[in-house]
C-alpha cells in the first residue's frame, strides 16, 4: 500500500485528498492530511468581514469534516521534511514515512519582517487577511469618521492579489453609504508599477481607482511603518512617505516555516520550487506542491488551486504507475473583482495570455473585464460552490483546468503582449 501524506488541510490539500480518494482504492493508497489546526477558513469571505457583509464564524468550518471517508486527518505542527529519508517529522519528534508527499501548506503572513508594522497594530494598522484581523478592521471602520486610509501591499507575491484593490472599491462604497466619503481620503500603495501585474487588467483597474477617487501610489517599496509620532506614515526604502490615519496593510508573505528547516525543499521565500506545468518538485520526484505553497508564475488564488488540482491528481496517478507525467497546467487563473454597489468584473488568463474581453467560459457566459451585476452574483455564488463542489473534488461540467478560448476577443495580441512582458507574469 502506498503511503500518501498531504501537508496542509486548506483548499489545495483538501481537494487533492478528496480527488485521490475517488481514484485510488483504499487497499492501494493510505491518504493522510496533516494540519496544525482544524479550522478551515473560506478565505475570499475575509474581504467582506470589514464591511459587515460576512462574519468570521460563517466562513469557518472544521477541516476534518471536508474530507471524504477513508482519509486520515492528523492535527500536528510540522518540524521538517527529510527528503533523503522520505520522512515528515512532526513537532515533538514523531516521524511519518511517505511514498508520495503533497505540499499544500499555503502562504503565511510575515508582519515581523517589516519594521514598525507590528508596533502599529491594531490602533493605527490593520489587515483583513486573517479572521481576527478582518474582525478588528470591521470595528475600526465602524469607528472611522474621516481622515486618510492607506491600503498598502508590502511586497509580492500575496494571496489573492486583487483583494487589496477590492478593499479599496468596497471602502469607497462603504463610506458613500455612510455619507462621509467626502471626509475620507483613500489611497492604494503598491510596489508594482501599476494597479496590477497584468498590463491590460492593470489599466482597467487603475481607471476604476481614478473613477472612484482612490489615489494610486506605485513603485512604493515599504521599508518601515512609523506610528511613533502624531502623524503615522508609511516610509519606502527610498524615503518617500505616505501619511495615514488608518493603514490597511497586506504583510509580506512567505511559505510555511518548516520549509526553511528542510534543506533543499523550497526557495528563499519558503515556496516549493516545482515544474510550473506538472507541479512536481525540483527537489525530489515523489514530492508535489499545489496552491499558494507552489512557486509557479501564477496568482496565489483559489481558482489557481482548483485548476491545478485536476492536473496534479492525474500526474500523481501517472507517477505511482511509473508513467511519464503528461498532464500540464497552463497557469489558468480567473478572479471575480468586487467593485462596489452590487457589481464586479471578471478576469481570466493563463501563463501565455493576458486578460481579454469577451465572455467566460464560452461565447455565452459571464462578461470579462466589464462591471456587471451578474459577476457580483457569481462571486457570491462561489462560496456554496467552494464548500460543495471545489473542496469535495468534483468535476464541473464546462469548466476544466485549461483556460477556455471560446468567447474571448484578441487572444493572439494578448499572447504576444504576454510574451514580451514575460517578466511580469508572476502575479
Amino acid at each position: 500500500m502506498r503511503r500518501i501524506l498531504i501537508l496542509g488541510g486548506g483548499t489545495g490539500g483538501t481537494l487533492v485528498a478528496n480527488r485521490l480518494r475517488r481514484v485510488l482504492a483504499p487497499c492501494d493508497a493510505d491518504i493522510t492530511v496533516i494540519d496544525q489546526d482544524d479550522q478551515h477558513v473560506y478565505q475570499p469571505g475575509l474581504l467582506f468581514v470589514p464591511f459587515g457583509l460576512a462574519d468570521p464564524g460563517e466562513i469557518t468550518r472544521p477541516r476534518h469534516r471536508q474530507l471524504h471517508a477513508g482519509i486520515g486527518f492528523r492535527r500536528a505542527a510540522i518540524e521538517r521534511v527529510d527528503l533523503g529519508s522520505d520522512v515528515v517529522v512532526l513537532d515533538g519528534g514523531t516521524a511519518l514515512e511517505y511514498d508520495l508527499l503533497v505540499i499544500a501548506t499555503g502562504a503565511q503572513l510575515l508582519p515581523e519582517e517589516t519594521e514598525g508594522l507590528e508596533e502599529g497594530w491594531p490602533e493605527r494598522v490593520q489587515t483583513f487577511y486573517t479572521p481576527a484581523g478582518a474582525a478588528s478592521l470591521r470595528d475600526a471602520l465602524a469607528r472611522f469618521d474621516g481622515g486618510r486610509i492607506a491600503v498598502n501591499v508590502i511586497d509580492m507575491p500575496i494571496k489573492c492579489p486583487v483583494a487589496p484593490l477590492e478593499f479599496c472599491f468596497l471602502a469607497d462604497w462603504f463610506f458613500r453609504e455612510r455619507g462621509i466619503r467626502d471626509r475620507v481620503e483613500l489611497s492604494y500603495v503598491t510596489p508594482l508599477d501599476g494597479a496590477f501585474t497584468k498590463p491590460v487588467a492593470s489599466a482597467a483597474l487603475g481607471g476604476l481607482l481614478a473613477e472612484k477617487g482612490v489615489g494610486l501610489v506605485t513603485e512604493f517599496n515599504t521599508g518601515r511603518v512609523d506610528t511613533s509620532g502624531s502623524q503615522p506614515r508609511l516610509v519606502s526604502w527610498d524615503e518617500r512617505e505616505v501619511p495615514f490615519d488608518l493603514a490597511v496593510v497586506v504583510p509580506l508573505h512567505g511559505g510555511a516555516g518548516y520549509v526553511s528547516r528542510s534543506p533543499g525543499l523550497g526557495d528563499e521565500l519558503g515556496f516549493i520550487t516545482v515544474d510550473p506545468h506538472t507541479l512536481q518538485s525540483a527537489a525530489a520526484p515523489n514530492v508535489f506542491a499545489i496552491g499558494d505553497a507552489a512557486g509557479v508564475p501564477a496568482s496565489k488564488a483559489g481558482s489557481v488551486t482548483h485548476f491545478e488540482g485536476e492536473v496534479l491528481v492525474e500526474n500523481i496517478q501517472r507517477f505511482l504507475a511509473g508513467e511519464p507525467l503528461t498532464a500540464s497546467f497552463d497557469g489558468h487563473t480567473n478572479c471575480f473583482i468586487e467593485t462596489g454597489f452590487g457589481k464586479a468584473l471578471l478576469i481570466d488568463f493563463n501563463y501565455d495570455t493576458e486578460p481579454v474581453t469577451g465572455h467566460y467560459p464560452a461565447a455565452v457566459g459571464l462578461p470579462l473585464l466589464k462591471q456587471s451585476r451578474l459577476n457580483h452574483l457569481g462571486k457570491l455564488m462561489f462560496q456554496p460552490f467552494y464548500w460543495h463542489g471545489l473542496l469535495p473534488g468534483r468535476d464541473i461540467p464546462g469548466i476544466g483546468s485549461a483556460m477556455p478560448e471560446r468567447g474571448k476577443s484578441g487572444l493572439a495580441a494578448s499572447r504576444e503582449h504576454a510574451t514580451t512582458a514575460g517578466s511580469n507574469r508572476a502575479s
